[in-house]
């Protein structure tokens, strides 16, 4: 058994030194905005059809869900989700549905996908983009920061 401790204790090392950070999204902008407020925080909303628009999976499987961002992300933003699926083993609930609509009807009336937006705590868009294929991780954090710039 005391060979098998060293082991154990490298595997669990290894394990949670890896692990990733990701956004701790919220998916009501109302939740949001008090959030915001409160933290003095910025809000990214992140228009997606999460499993059919190529675009949106590729900005969340290399940009957003990378350490690199996610440490950033976390630090400067409330984030919030509306997505679209379009697959039955995707569905979300007929609430979240209407919640995303309205977001929809709000930010993005032409439906177009990915969006991201940045808002002050008051709701109001400081700067957008989409899928960017000539940005990385470093990339989306300057264009974010600038419009940051925007809201002050």
């Amino acid at each position: 058994m005391n060979r098998l401790a060293p082991l154990m204790i490298a595997f669990f090392c290894v394990f949670f030194s890896n692990s990733t950070i990701a956004q701790d999204w919220k998916y009501d902008l109302d939740e949001a905005l008090a959030l915001a407020k409160e933290k003095n925080q910025k809000i990214v909303l992140f228009f997606t059809g999460s499993d059919w628009c190529p675009p949106c999976i590729k900005l969340e499987k290399y940009i957003l869900s990378s350490n690199e961002f996610a440490k950033f992300a976390t630090q400067k933003y409330v984030w919030v989700k509306a997505d679209f699926p379009r697959r039955k083993k995707n569905r979300i609930s007929k609430e979240q549905k209407i919640k995303n609509k309205k977001l929809a009807d709000r930010y993005n009336k032409k439906m177009i996908f990915p969006v991201i937006l940045v808002l002050n705590k008051e709701g109001v868009v400081l700067g957008a983009t989409g899928y960017r294929r000539d940005l990385d991780v470093q990339g989306y954090i300057s264009l974010l920061t600038t419009f940051d710039s925007f809201g002050r």
